[in-house]
This record gives structure tokens, sequence and C-alpha cells, in this order.
């Protein structure tokens, strides 16, 4: 039998070691109230973690109430939130072998929707961005930020990191990816800016690596930081893959400890060609040209799948997602196929049977 001691080696980033290379990665609920997890949350990540992930990575947080892409989503600007979190987190840390992240977000212009569809201000909330451009025809303008709003947006950011260390999180990471508002600010074709937020390469990759800065700020050698990133945006005139190699060098440089490298989500329409492991040539080439730890996502389906990414050094983690969600004991059913060691809740070492 094949030996599978990649995806079940441990991995380090600063001074945090993960038991393995599975990580769930962050995947929207739209099941909070007021940004507050419910019960619902403490068992969806408690069963992920108890299925032997090494890292599970909560959905996209918004860092205020205008940053959440729905009225359901989760939030970290409040202590209530706050302790809601820190209750699923105590619960993993408790009672399971994985390593608990948080993926910190902002919508930017696609925020205040339900359903796919944009709400009323009475319902929802007046949306900002980079540029006043809808993501689509029809929609409200967004409120174009100016480099005051900027800098406060980016000063939330590092409050809720700071949150995010109290709860008990081990794991940071920034969602600069999907079209939200970081990305808004990386692309040429939603970035029209003038000013230092805009035009350049260098203008529009400066929200992000401020933000960066700024959460850098309350981390320390046992909280590393993850970004997440779209490759490409699928469009002529866009972000790319070249783009994002030199951004990846950049935040390499600014203590960024692994890019979570998906695509897409900016521009409504793009043409996405989907295929298993269709994004895993993006983290690869990132890894190979930026000399950074990269993360592959992107149907992900299967132990020997994730186990060729890691062996064919395309990626130092797999993030899983739609599978986990279809089979949450994944990694640890995947183990004992194998006969690795196989990950069981302490309760059970505890048994004088």
């Amino acid at each position: 039998m094949e030996n599978f001691t990649m995806l079940f080696s441990p991995v380090r980033f600063r001074n945090l070691e993960l038991s393995n290379r599975w990580v769930m990665s962050p995947m929207c609920m739209y099941s909070c109230q007021d940004g507050i997890p419910s019960d619902f949350h403490l068992v969806h990540y408690g069963s992920r973690a108890q299925g032997g992930a090494g890292l599970i990575i909560m959905e996209a947080t918004g860092i205020e109430p205008e940053g959440r892409i729905s009225n359901g989503c989760m939030g970290l600007w409040n202590a209530e939130q706050q302790e809601k979190l820190s209750q699923i987190v105590r619960f993993i840390h408790e009672n399971t072998a994985s390593k608990a992240g948080i993926q910190l977000s902002h919508s930017g212009r696609k925020g205040s929707v339900k359903d796919g569809v944009q709400i009323s201000l009475e319902e929802g909330w007046e949306t900002v961005a980079p540029s006043p451009i809808p993501y689509r025809d029809g929609e409200r303008i967004p409120h174009e930020l100016s480099e005051e709003e900027i800098r406060s947006i980016i000063i939330r950011f590092g409050k809720a990191a700071q949150r995010a260390l109290e709860a008990g999180f081990d794991v940071i990471e920034i969602h600069a990816a999907h079209g939200y508002l970081i990305h808004q600010f990386l692309s040429p074709l939603s970035n029209l800016r003038k000013d230092h937020y805009g035009g350049s390469f260098e203008n529009r990759i400066r929200f992000l690596l401020e933000t960066v800065d700024e959460i850098n700020k309350h981390l320390d050698q046992d909280h590393p930081l993850f970004v997440r990133i779209s490759a490409t945006e699928y469009a002529s005139g866009g972000w790319d893959i070249q783009q994002s190699i030199a951004l990846s060098k950049i935040l390499k440089d600014k203590d960024v400890d692994l890019v979570d490298v998906s695509s897409g989500g900016n521009l409504q329409g793009a043409k996405i060609t989907l295929f298993d492991g269709y994004q895993v040539p993006f983290a690869e080439e990132i890894r190979r040209k930026a000399n950074i730890p990269t993360g592959a996502v992107g149907l992900i389906k299967t132990a020997g799948q994730a186990e060729n990414i890691l062996k064919s050094k395309q990626a130092d983690l797999v993030f899983v997602g739609r599978e986990l969600l279809r089979n949450p004991y994944l990694p640890t059913t995947s183990a004992m196929q194998l006969n690795e060691k196989c990950f069981f809740p302490h309760q059970y070492d505890r048994a004088k049977i």
C-alpha cells in the first residue's frame, strides 16, 4: 500500500504545528443572527474537527456590519460575537487535535445581498468599493471610499484580529479573493482610483499590504497569518497569475506564512472551466516562483488526489470545501483506509477498559 506520509504528516507555521495537511476551507454558512454564531456553528465546525482535519478555518467573518455579505453572515466586531466564537474554539481545542483559524473579510460592493440578489437599503446597507462600479448591472452604485475611510477599515481589520486572538484562534486568514473588498482594490478592472490606492500595481496592492501590517502588529510567533487570493479573474486586462506571483513575493517579505490560492469572483459572468483540482496549478506556480508556502483549493475530493498535490510539491496544505460538507469525517476515514494514524476523541483515550 502506498505510504501517505505527506498528507498525514505534521507541518509548522511560525511556532504552530498542525497535526496533518488537511484544512477545512472557509465556507459561508449564512446562518448567523446579528453576526453571532449559534449551536449550528458549534456542531458544524466541531464535527469537522472531530473528523480529523488539521486546521479548521471558519467562514468569511465581517470586520464590521457593512463588511458582511448578507445579514446571515458571521461577524467579529463586538464582545458577544467574540464570546460565542471562543466557545467553538474551546470545544475544538479541548476535544480534538485540530487547530482553529478564522477568515477576516470585508465584502465591499458584493455585500448587502440575500440569495445572490442585492436587498434594499432598509433591509441591508450602502455598499462600499474602491470605485463607484457595481458588481452587477442594475445594482446600486457603491460608495467610493476616501483614503480616511480606507484607513478606518484597515484599523477594524486589526481590531477583529485582536478579538480573534482573545477568542483563542490559532491562525488568522485575510480574505483578499473572490471579488470582495480587498480583491476589488487589487484588480485594475474594479479599481479605477487615481490616488495612493489605485492605478499602478504598487498602489492597488497597498490596501492589502497595510492590512497585513496592521494585523501582524497583533500576532506573535505562535499565530501565523495566511492570505487568500484569487490568482486570476479570468479576464483580459484584469488581475492575473503574474501579478499574483509578484504580490506573493511581497507578502512573504511581509511575514505572511502561506498564500491560500483560489481564483475568480470579481467579475460577473467570467468564464471558468471547472475540473477536479482546477486551481491547483496556480498554487504550484506561486509556490515555485514566489518561494512561499501555498494552500491548494478547488474540487479536491480524495486523499489520493490530496497526497499527489503535496508529493508533487504543488502546495503545502490542501484546503477542502464541499467534500467536507458532504463528509465531515473525510480525514479520519481516509486515515483508517490507508492504515495511517487515526484521530480519536480524547474521551476514548480515557476509557478504562
